[in-house]
């Protein structure tokens, strides 16, 4: 498994894979034929579908500059993965003189199409921890927790880069509270934490709490949806949901900062975890890939927060994935907005349900993390692709009178 700083990437919306990954492609290319006089940039299968939404030829022009065009081809899917995206170079008669091709396979991670099948070269733990059966097994023996495994093998800065990751977290809060109007892009949809997160302070019991999570999860993503600065947890359509659930156990439960900086690093070893043997790409496995695995991140760090054991932790974690198993990601327009904001809210409050759930028992069920990763991914690709990100079907082909 590579290092959380791969997971936690620090960076704009509104998507990991359609805006983080083109962009780090776009660079690098930049950096490999400086002496293009233009580029010619052909986008395939889920960047195409769904690229216009996600500002992906924005991004990619930005870097490259404005001698850029754009190749858009839906149709064409690579089989490595839906996400491809190919960069020429052009000398000045229109002549390709280097052309790379790049997949953005979730998380805003970049693989080149020669790397693609290999061992990251960034892997830090150790493969026999690849799995979450095992690391619980090595946990057990050496009486650690599951975030000591990041202290042990992971970047020796790796706190400092948390420090940075949940600061980053806490501004897309605080502006996404702040900040009301409409989203970009077409839909017309209005902000709302600020409104909710108004409404929660005059509210009582346990509705007042689920009214905060509600709003710290939808203040992020709103934000990721403008364009944001935000945290991938694990990706940008998904990023509301662990900021959410952190920031209200912060202020709910005054937990200290870093006990909430070790909970990060154990949602971080649970979303490594589903890298590694799974997905967290939309455009493959849908958006149980992204809110799923947010929804078990976060079911865990909670756990963690109330003092759970390494079993309920787990317990937590699988319950946040199975509970999102099937689900589509078909946002419409191309935009992550509908139903992606709303999603991360929900999935925020099922975190809360499956910490209450998981503390509740002994830590014994039935179906591991392990199985129902693999369930995950054998269900994704069952999914029909037009249910993976392209805006094809579902939610995304619902029409309104004035859109």
């Amino acid at each position: 498994m590579e290092s959380l700083r791969e997971l936690y990437r620090i960076g704009y919306g509104p998507s990991s894979s359609h805006t983080m990954g083109p962009r780090f492609a776009a660079e690098t290319f930049k950096a490999l034929c400086p002496q293009a006089q233009s580029y010619n940039v052909l986008l395939f299968g889920s960047l195409a579908a769904t690229g216009r939404g996600h500002m992906t030829d924005k991004c990619v022009i930005q870097v490259l500059g404005p001698k850029t065009t754009i190749d858009w081809r839906p149709g064409e899917i690579k089989p490595f993965h839906p996400n491809a995206l190919t960069i020429q170079g052009l000398d000045a008669a229109g002549s390709v003189i280097q052309e790379e091709t790049y997949y953005s396979i979730g998380g805003g991670k970049i693989i080149k199409d020669e790397d693609k099948g290999k061992v990251p070269e960034k892997e830090v733990y150790p493969t026999l921890l690849s799995h979450m059966s095992k690391i619980l097994r090595y946990c057990d023996r050496e009486g650690m927790q599951i975030w000591e495994l990041a202290l042990k093998y992971d970047d020796p800065y790796i706190m400092d880069y948390m420090e940075e990751v949940y600061a980053a977290m806490k501004d897309a809060i605080m502006r996404g509270l702040e900040t009301e109007g409409v989203l970009p892009g077409g839909l017309k949809l209005p902000r709302k934490a600020s409104s909710f997160y108004s409404h929660s302070r005059d509210l009582s019991g346990p509705i007042s709490h689920s009214a905060t999570a509600i709003s710290y999860a939808l203040a992020v993503s709103e934000e990721n949806a403008a364009g944001g600065k935000v945290v991938t947890a694990p990706t940008c359509g998904s990023c509301g949901v662990l900021p959410g659930l952190l920031y209200y156990f912060e202020k709910v439960y005054s937990i200290s900062k870093p006990k909430l900086l070790r909970a990060l690093l154990t949602a971080g070893i649970f979303g490594d975890v589903v890298k590694c043997n799974g997905s967290i790409s939309g455009a493959e496995v849908g958006c149980q890939g992204e809110v799923g695995v947010a929804c078990a991140m976060a079911s865990a760090a909670g756990t963690q927060l109330l003092g759970g054991s390494i079993y309920q932790i787990e317990y937590a974690a699988e319950m946040g994935l199975e509970h999102h198993l099937g689900l589509t990601c078909d946002p419409m327009m191309g935009l992550v907005q509908i139903p992606c904001i709303e999603r991360n809210a929900m999935a925020a409050l099922r975190a809360l349900n499956h910490t209450s759930y998981a503390l509740l028992s002994d830590g014994r069920h039935r179906v591991s993390f392990d199985t129902i990763v693999s369930v995950m991914m054998e269900t994704g690709q069952a999914l029909p692709y037009l249910y993976r990100e392209t805006s094809g079907a579902g939610l995304a082909k619902v029409k309104f009178p004035d859109l």
